[in-house]
């Protein structure tokens, strides 16, 4: 069997065994775009994960059928040090316990968490080090806010439609 024969082969057992993109017509990811309302945030990290949030799901609003509550907290762990202790390399470590709520029940429809780390190095100048920290910072908020996206679609199947909710 050749290459391409494989891939074909392959496509068309996915698409029989029923398979649909999640942001598809009919995929179950839809269901919770534009439908999530986020609290406002109370410092920068929270500005950036529901930023990045609002991006890729939109904003609910005040009349959303959902709402996403969350707690984050972060350590700061020194990796790495010169020989006479000056630590260069810091990871972030991130993570995210959050809870969706129908807000016409009240009825939690998933409580989790997620975790993400990422780095930065305190090699340069003062100003370049507090640059890199709020890169890292920003980027692990990132990440986050998206693993927390990938956990909701995941779980969308147990979640009625937006359309659907009285």
């Amino acid at each position: 069997m050749t290459r391409r024969a494989a891939v074909l082969a392959l496509i068309g057992s996915v698409a029989a065994c029923g398979f649909t993109p999640v942001y598809g017509p009919q995929g179950g990811g839809t269901a919770l775009v534009n439908a999530i309302d986020l609290p406002e945030p109370t410092d920068d990290s929270q500005y950036v994960f529901n930023r990045r949030f609002e991006e890729r799901m939109g904003r609910g609003g005040g009349a959303a059928p959902y709402r996403l509550t969350t707690r984050v907290q972060t350590d700061d762990q020194d990796i790495g040090a010169t020989s006479a202790g000056s630590v260069t390399r810091v990871r972030l470590i991130g993570r995210v316990f959050f809870t969706l709520t129908d807000t016409a029940t009240g009825e939690v429809v998933r409580d989790a968490r997620t975790n993400a780390f990422t780095g930065y190095s305190t090699t340069g100048a003062t100003v370049a080090t507090s640059a890199a920290q709020r890169d890292a910072q920003e980027r692990l908020m990132t990440l986050l806010a998206d693993q927390v996206i990938d956990d909701l679609v995941l779980h969308v199947s147990n979640v009625p439609t937006a359309g659907s909710i009285p």
